[in-house]
């Protein structure tokens, strides 16, 4: 469907911009109209190939969480308020910058006025709407809902949002460090100890074994660096394409929960967020077993997903819950306990809330250990390196020194 770029003016007066997809001017016009947008002129979107390819390179014609936990909220006070849904999201959609989202809504807001229910509208577009997210506005659309609906995404995208930051945060700086002691093993391997060993040669000393460590590394890296970027690549290559399968996807999914000091936080807002999905769908009235099918798909973990989807074939031949979770062996025996409870007095969905605040809470508090806890480890593997390479380069040069002092 053509694009179309407008500019006209709302009922009070205020200058209104953006794009739209029609069928044709007309067809612009009485859209504009129908969100109480007097329209001043309409012509088509004019669009260089290098801007769309500029976007795409660049990542912004990619839908954020932001953007979605934004657009919640305004959805929210839309459907709160009695207005249209058509209306609103082409309103919506006029005073949006992000040139995908605009389109995307202005797509939804076109099947509606075909006639289209909302939920199946966003599913033409999963790389906007996720599974749970179509889901639920299904479930908010059914139950006459969909205020309180929109209100929960919002909610639960803005809480796993927040984890996601702390957890990218916290590794930065360790991240940066090891960058900066790659680039400076690389810098000192290539030009630092081909110096030295140039003067070694030289004086034909007799070099100690650390030495001869370092001149070898050097020589390598010298000579060969052609076949140190094909391995390197080849390896990052080779385990890109492993965990990209189906069976690395599990193995390392599962190995990732069992890596020092970051995998216990991994593992931690996984359950976090498992606990916060399932109990926003069971809040909204979501089957159980189809709630345990999206959250496999929304814990972002295939070795976890592959736990949930057990726990959902456990309910399904009529097996409790807590008895399910505990086979699985995803939970602490605390968390167990207020499923549990949660079951028996049929406020599962509530104490789920619980256990994911519990677990934002422990998140969150090992995140502001973790460098503390790393810092040390850096710390011993910088003064390793320091400690390696001035014993191989000052232990030859005393050497020379004692013997020219004795000569």
């Amino acid at each position: 469907m053509p694009i179309f770029e407008y500019q006209g003016r709302s009922s009070q007066g205020q200058l209104a911009k953006g794009q739209l997809d029609a069928a044709n001017e007309e067809a612009a016009a009485s859209a504009l109209l129908a969100q109480g947008i007097t329209p001043v002129s309409i012509q088509p979107a004019t669009a260089s190939n290098n801007d769309i390819d500029l976007d795409a390179l660049l990542g912004n014609n990619k839908v954020k969480p932001v953007d979605l936990i934004m657009f919640c909220r305004q959805m929210y006070t839309i459907t709160k308020s009695g207005i249209p849904l058509v209306r609103g999201i082409r309103g919506l959609a006029a005073g949006l910058k992000h040139r995908e989202f605009q389109r995307v809504l202005n797509d939804v807001a076109s099947r509606l006025e075909g006639g289209s229910a909302l939920s199946p509208a966003m599913a033409k577009h999963p790389k906007v709407f996720s599974n749970l997210f179509v889901s639920m506005i299904s479930v908010g659309e059914s139950t006459g809902s969909l205020d309180q609906v929109f209100a929960q995404l919002a909610f639960y995208m803005e809480r796993d949002e927040e984890t996601r930051k702390s957890i990218k945060s916290a590794i930065r700086y360790p991240t940066f460090v090891m960058i900066a002691l790659a680039l400076a093993i690389t810098v000192v391997n290539i030009w630092v100890i081909p110096r030295f060993a140039e003067m070694f040669k030289h004086f034909k000393a007799e070099l100690p074994f650390v030495t001869k460590i370092l001149l070898g590394t050097s020589h390598v890296f010298v000579n060969y660096w052609w076949a140190l970027i094909l391995g390197i690549g080849g390896l990052i290559g080779g385990i890109w394409f492993y965990i990209n399968t189906p069976k690395g996807a599990i193995f390392w999914g599962e190995k990732k929960l069992k890596l020092p000091i970051i995998g216990s936080i991994i593992d931690r807002a996984s359950m976090a967020r498992y606990a916060r999905s399932f109990s926003l769908m069971l809040r909204a009235g979501v089957p159980l077993n189809q709630a345990l099918t999206l959250c496999s798909r929304a814990i972002d973990n295939p070795y976890l997903g592959m736990k949930i989807d057990r726990i959902r074939r456990g309910i399904e031949r009529g097996e409790s819950l807590l008895r399910t979770h505990t086979q699985a062996d995803m939970l602490s025996p605390l968390v167990l306990q207020m499923i549990a409870v949660g079951e028996e007095s049929g406020k599962v969905e509530e104490l789920l809330a619980e256990v994911a605040d519990f677990y934002e809470r422990e998140v969150s508090y090992d995140l502001k250990k973790l460098s503390d806890s790393i810092e040390p480890i850096l710390i011993i593997v910088m003064a390793a390196f320091v400690t390696l390479l001035a014993l191989g380069i000052f232990l030859p040069m005393w050497d020379m020194y004692n013997v020219q002092k004795g000569a």
